[in-house]
């Protein structure tokens, strides 16, 4: 079986691309089932985000993998096949390994550096761990994934480069201006109460923004947001004007019913909701700016949602300033990098390397497990034959012939299955597993039932850490 991903990014497709082909949550499950009931593939996991839709699966087959995986792909995002292939990019064992670990370093990511998308990983191998898709492979993938880019972010600058996908949004409003002199006074509406709202959320009040409001359908949820930001920051939860106000941040929860009435007051507007359609029309913005008196900023709107959650006419609309992914993706080209980046790219490529290497050596375990099985079935084999042959022997007789023919075997063995799991950890030692088994004549059988019983215990394991 060997790693195989498909899929389309900020980087291979224009956003309206990526809006068309975007997953909804709930798609996610049954696009991980979908794969792994397909002939080619045996384990599946989805990395989904605002700006990347990859399918990462374990298959036995190249071409029939990428078929089927970009079938996938097209069937649950909603997006026609003809039209996603243009844009889809393939990466096949060692580079979709580098293709994942850059990733998880922020080296692919629309801002460079930027440290949200750990926790991205994190939640795609979550949701293939509880969808059960996720084996021995994909598991070892995306945890190694997440050391690396931890791995990045402590033993090197990136996050000087790095920044939130949010704090880069904000700076596109400002213009030229520094952020937090731009936001000083203003009042926010946050609309969503996911994790990148979250992070607008917290993002406007460390800027200093003396208003927010969190808007979601679930209304406790954006409580928890806001007594969340409490928590953090002291801030007042109290309507603007009201006794303790004039103390700093006032922060409440409104119903999605009362977004148009917040936004007739709002100077700011960050949305990232998972709504199919969208979440605020050109009408509803135009209204909002026509019932003002002072149109002296305007209404600066950031628009982080995948598909879109404001109608991209507002571009249109006079005295509105629209940033959305697609403005981000333009203004992202032009970023300067890190010198830091080097540095990444050189753990990035290590830790392949050390990650084929692991891979290939765990390759060759069932085979060395199962040659001293069929030894250890030897000794027991000639030790009850010794036994008819001599049955005057004690107790104490029969242990110590037992226990150094035991030892003599294991000898024998040591050294070639040091040596082996070796090689086999080298480019190219795959053929090392084979040859141990043709060279002893183990039961393939019994080799493979190794590798379920531990395909087995990684997945007890796995459910294990999740409960506890």
């Amino acid at each position: 079986m060997s790693l195989l991903v498909v899929g389309l990014s900020h980087r291979s497709a224009p956003v309206s691309v990526l809006e068309r082909a975007a997953l909804r949550p709930e798609a996610r499950g049954k696009l991980l089932q979908d794969a792994v009931s397909a002939e080619p593939a045996t384990e599946s996991a989805v990395l989904a985000t605002c700006n990347r839709i990859e399918l990462y699966a374990d298959v036995d087959k190249f071409h029939a993998g990428v078929a089927e995986l970009s079938t996938l792909l097209a069937r649950h995002g909603g997006a026609a096949l003809e039209e996603l292939t243009p844009y889809l990019y393939v990466h096949y064992e060692d580079r979709a390994v580098h293709h994942l670990f850059s990733v998880a370093c922020g080296l692919d990511s629309m801002v460079i550096g930027e440290g949200q998308i750990l926790g991205q990983i994190k939640d795609a191998l979550a949701v293939a761990q509880e969808q059960h898709t996720a084996g021995r492979l994909l598991n070892d993938l995306f945890q190694q994934a997440l050391r690396v880019g931890k791995r990045a972010h402590s033993e090197t600058g990136i996050d000087k480069a790095g920044q939130s996908l949010v704090t880069f949004g904000l700076e596109q409003l400002a213009r030229s201006a520094d952020v937090e002199s731009w936001a000083a006074g203003k009042r926010a509406l946050v609309i969503g109460a996911g994790s990148m709202s979250s992070l607008a959320a917290t993002t406007l009040a460390r800027v200093g923004v003396s208003e927010l409001a969190v808007a979601n359908r679930t209304v406790e949820r954006a409580e928890r947001l806001v007594t969340t930001l409490a928590e953090q920051f002291g801030t007042s939860l109290t309507e603007p004007g009201a006794p303790g106000a004039a103390r700093g941040l006032t922060a409440r929860a409104v119903p999605m019913d009362a977004v148009g009435t917040e936004l007739a007051q709002a100077d700011v507007v960050v949305s990232c909701t998972g709504a199919a359609g969208l979440v605020l029309g050109a009408d509803a913005v135009a209204a909002a700016l026509a019932g003002r008196a002072d149109h002296r900023d305007g209404l600066a709107l950031l628009d982080l949602a995948m598909p879109r959650d404001i109608d991209a006419a507002v571009h249109r609309i006079e005295g509105a300033h629209l940033v959305d992914i697609e403005t981000l993706a333009d203004a992202s080209a032009d970023a300067p990098m890190a010198a830091d980046v080097d540095k990444v790219r050189g753990i990035v490529s290590d830790e392949v390397a050390a990650f084929g290497a692991a891979q290939r050596a765990a390759h060759i375990t069932p085979t060395v497990v199962a040659l001293r099985t069929m030894a250890a079935d030897v000794v027991t084999s000639e030790i009850a034959r010794l036994d008819g042959r001599l049955p005057d022997l004690d107790d104490k007789q029969r242990a110590e012939i037992t226990q150094t023919v035991r030892r003599v075997v294991d000898k024998l063995l040591h050294a070639p299955t040091v040596r082996v799991k070796q090689l086999a950890s080298e480019p190219g030692g795959a053929g090392y597993a084979d040859a141990l088994r043709e060279l002893f004549d183990l039961d393939p059988q019994t080799v493979a039932a190794v590798s379920r019983a531990d395909t087995r215990a990684d997945r007890h394991d796995a459910a294990r850490e999740r409960t506890s």
